[in-house]
């Protein structure tokens, strides 16, 4: 059965309806889902196993039959770890249809059908007695429903119901026991995630500057946490003001309570400084003795760093307080950790502070609409100087006293840099409720409201009175728009730039003037992980979960490049940058697509696990801002990629050994197509190797029709080769 869906084009702006398979969303979440993180995950895994292993061995000493109830199977490789280690019957629970579907047949395939039944409802759905889905309750309750933040997923309810519906009292639990630690410290650099600074603007008049309002200043923040990579934060970026304090465990053995709570922790700062981030992960115990212990601190708080296992599925925390406030060193605070059912937050207090004390405060909402439309990435990008001083320079060299300009990007200050730098006329095109809201509170906050006008309606519902008869002498955009994913979603300026030609005056320019893709070949130290193939997991085969997620790949928006924060994920150049397309801003988007096709040589040795790409914004002949590549790579360095944007990353499904291919050469072909109608690029790469005994493109399987089809250009691409 076909069904409709429904979708904002992020690149044209447009809402497209598209006819798609009845499972199309399973596909999606299949396919970009951590099941494959997970698998590889060899820590979590032994630890798990150790873990179920001990638990089924204290059933069984106490002369008792070993029944397991897991939680959120996935592939069920728990249960299968459970079985093996002696139990007598699991109850595997899947509320995800074709993940249970999917643990039917791994646990059929390993032969362990007769022991294990996988139940295909949410935890709380499942019945208990003669007639139900388990004849009685377990005495072992295994569970991995853990996120970055612990409780994100739901956790605390479903213990709690558990507890109370389907386990037995004083029950076995893997794991036993998760603690959340904490460590308050000072950082510029995560502060400027969460608030706006001021920003400094050189006119010819001196220095002017952009002042955040005092609503945003005041704004307790957004309620959600920002889940990061927290190894790849260099110490020099904060000032630890605390140890690491144990603020709260969660014993998974008895009944769990999902009520709000909070957890106070008294302390002494280690250095007197300005408190704004506090900086958070968890650790689980598998026995109730602690000696199997799995850890998600960084690697300063890890007690063995050269143990440190990389993952994805969780990482660490950054939780911002509601306001910095000074601290001095020695002078006794309270850390205080509050959690409802779902979420985490933090708050300082003074010492004398009791649990008791007072209700629980409810969660932090932002009322300065600022939190709502810019993400983290998106403040931190706002507060970089530099980046404001390189589109300040730019728009000194285009615009003139009598410039009228109109600018489009989402919630951006690109206007008011324009009237600082002395332009005639100031228009801003803000298409959100939100953005209107926030860029109103901004433009008042400085003194430019009868300055600034907003026009609140969609670029291509302009008329020439929103522009008060005036035609346009300088369209400008960062550009930035809040529904852009990919780098080349921001491409929605041109369209923009197309929709409002007719209000362009004779010589109007636009900036940035042009943009250009480029691509690079990479070897990732880690982040391949996510997408590689797992065959066996600790000796049970789950080549069926490979297959279902290589299926779900094969969807159209799956099979594309990702979205990913490389600052994140430590990453080699194995080639050379190449630019791949070029946009030209000053023309109207053309009526016919735009193609590329070439290849892109290899030049250091290394595993290819993908191309990243990423898009350069051209402002003017002189001035490029890119989201990609800040500075050359060097053949050992990592890459230093922009932190404020995510690069699009186009994972090879194959990554051979360079050792097993000597005497070779090896390239990426690729073909990369701009859709105009659909705003789309289409893109296929592949790895290749050239022969030096007989000059032969060897390729992969799925390849070989696209090259066939080709042959004409392959041969061109032989004779290059020869000549190089």
């Amino acid at each position: 059965m076909k069904v409709f869906c429904g979708r904002a084009n992020p690149t044209t702006g447009s809402v497209e309806w598209l006819e798609e398979g009845e499972h199309y969303d399973y596909h999606q979440e299949i396919a970009r889902s951590s099941y494959a993180d997970m698998l590889h995950d060899k820590d979590r895994n032994i630890k798990y196993y150790q873990g179920i292993r001990a638990a089924v061995s204290r059933v069984k000493d106490r002369g008792q039959k070993a029944l397991v109830l897991d939680i959120g199977t996935g592939t069920g490789l728990l249960s299968m770890m459970a079985v093996t280690a002696g139990a007598d019957f699991c109850y595997a629970i899947e509320v995800f249809k074709p993940m249970a579907d999917a643990a039917v047949k791994i646990v059929e395939k390993n032969g362990f059908s007769d022991k294990i039944k996988v139940i295909n409802k949410h935890s709380t759905e499942v019945t208990i007695g003669p007639d139900g889905d388990m004849p009685c309750r377990a005495n072992i309750l295994i569970t991995e429903l853990f996120d970055t933040e612990l409780i994100g997923e739901g956790a605390l309810p479903s213990y709690e119901h558990a507890h109370r519906h389907l386990v037995q009292e004083n029950c076995e639990a893997v794991p036993h026991r998760a603690t959340v630690y904490a460590q308050l410290v000072e950082s510029r650099r995560m502060w400027s995630w969460n608030k706006l600074f001021p920003i400094r603007v050189q006119t010819s008049h001196g220095e002017q500057v952009i002042i955040p309002p005092v609503e945003l200043e005041r704004c307790p923040g957004a309620p959600s946490v920002y889940d990061i990579q927290l190894n790849q934060v260099s110490p020099c970026d904060f000032t630890v003001l605390s140890d690491v304090l144990p603020m709260f465990s969660v014993d998974f053995s008895k009944q769990v309570s999902s009520s709000a709570a909070c957890h106070s922790q008294k302390f002494e700062p280690l250095a007197s400084g300005r408190a704004q981030v506090v900086l958070s992960w968890w650790d689980i115990e598998m026995d109730p003795e602690g000696k199997i212990r799995c850890t998600m601190a960084p690697f300063w708080a890890h007690s063995n760093p050269e143990e440190l296992q990389w993952r994805d599925h969780w990482m660490q925390c950054v939780y911002f307080l509601p306001q910095e406030e000074p601290v001095i060193q020695g002078s006794a605070l309270c850390l205080v950790a509050h959690h409802d059912d779902y979420c985490v937050w933090y708050s300082l207090q003074k010492a004398s502070f009791e649990r008791n004390e007072r209700v629980h405060p409810a969660r932090p909402v932002c009322d300065c609409q600022a939190h709502l439309l810019w993400n983290r990435p998106r403040f931190g990008e706002l507060n970089d100087q530099d980046r404001t001083d390189q589109y300040t320079q730019a728009l000194k060299t285009v615009l003139k006293p009598d410039s009228v300009c109109l600018c489009v990007s989402d919630g951006s200050l690109l206007s008011m840099l324009a009237h600082h730098l002395g332009a005639e006329q100031v228009f801003t095109i803000e298409s959100s409720a939100a953005s209107q809201r926030l860029m109103k509170k901004i433009l008042k906050a400085n003194h430019l409201e009868d300055k600034i006008n907003i026009i609140e309606k969609r670029p291509e519902s302009l008329t020439p009175a929103d522009l008060e008869g005036r035609k346009v002498s300088l369209l400008l955009g960062e550009p930035f728009f809040t529904t852009s994913l990919l780098p080349w979603h921001n491409l929605y300026f041109w369209y923009v730039r197309t929709a409002v030609d007719q209000h362009l005056g004779p010589g109007a320019m636009v900036l940035p003037q042009a943009a250009s893709l480029h691509a690079v070949v990479v070897e990732f130290r880690d982040l391949w992980q996510i997408r590689s193939p797992c065959g066996d997991c600790e000796g049970f085969d789950v080549h069926i979960m490979d297959d279902m997620i290589k299926r779900a790949l094969d969807f159209r928006e799956s099979k594309e490049a990702e979205p990913h924060p490389l600052w994140e994920y430590p990453c080699r150049c194995l080639s050379e940058p190449q630019q791949i397309l070029t946009f030209d801003f000053q023309q109207p988007v053309p009526p016919r697509p735009v193609r590329a096709e070439g290849f892109i040589e290899l030049r250091r040795p290394g595993r290819s696990h993908g191309v990243v790409l990423w898009m350069d914004h051209h402002l003017t002949p002189d001035s490029t801002v890119s989201t990609g590549l800040l500075k050359p790579a060097e053949d050992k360095e990592d890459c230093c990629w922009n932190p404020h944007c995510k690069q699009a990353v186009y994972f090879f499904s194959t990554t051979p050994d360079p050792a097993a291919l000597p005497g070779s050469r090896r390239i990426v072909v690729y073909a990369v197509e701009f859709h105009p109608d659909t705003g789309d690029i289409t893109m296929d790469f592949t790895l290749s190797d050239t022969s030096d005994s007989g000059n032969k493109v060897a390729l992969g399987s799925e390849w070989r029709g696209f090259l066939r089809r080709k042959v004409w250009w392959a041969a061109w691409l032989l004779a290059e080769l020869r000549k190089a």
